[in-house]
């Protein structure tokens, strides 16, 4: 394990893969927060995605951090990028509300005791052989969120979800049922 300091401490899990198709692969479940490998980024080019940040000095700064859930129309895991610039998107999520709008694409939560924000907007479909690390307390445990928050979440990206295959395509930013047909046909 290797420790990477910032606003919280956390540790990824030693589970590494060699690559995005490894005969290793991590166990994905809902609810948990994982790290994607850049092979996803590669395998599905869309300049709306959330890419990880760079290397530097060797070293990866594993972000963005994803959240899971279960999609039971195509039996497929989303992730959700979550980012700590909550005051950029507050003021979005504000903007929005003024003109009378609802916004269910970005909800704020805390992570760690931190504040953070869930960018619905930015969600995507993702195959378990993609997921490199788990996202890991201090001691060593996957972080979770509680249940009041998870179950927002769930409630909101579902109906996000379901707008967007309806025909609400500016909820996601990304090209999501072209990556989600891309998964089913490999």
């Amino acid at each position: 394990m290797r420790l990477i300091n910032g606003p919280a401490q956390i540790f990824l899990s030693s589970i590494r893969m060699s690559g995005a198709f490894s005969k290793r692969r991590l166990h994905a479940s809902a609810g948990f927060f994982y790290f994607i490998d850049d092979k996803f980024f590669i395998d599905f080019p869309d300049e709306k995605l959330m890419k990880n940040k760079e290397t530097i000095n060797g070293v990866r700064h594993g972000r963005p951090v994803f959240y899971s859930f279960k999609d039971e129309i195509s039996d497929l895991f989303w992730v959700i990028p979550i980012s700590s610039q909550t005051q950029k998107f507050k003021a979005i999520y504000q903007k929005k509300i003024k003109n009378g709008k609802p916004c269910d694409t970005i909800v704020f939560g805390q992570v760690l005791g931190a504040d953070k924000v869930f960018l619905i907007q930015n969600m995507h479909p993702i195959s378990p052989t993609y997921i490199t690390d788990t996202y890991m307390d201090s001691r060593n445990a996957p972080v979770r969120i509680d249940r009041r928050l998870e179950a927002e979440l769930k409630t909101k990206s579902k109906k996000v979800l379901k707008l967007y295959r309806s025909g609400y395509s500016g909820l996601i930013f990304p090209d999501v049922l072209k990556i989600e047909q891309a998964i089913l046909s490999s």
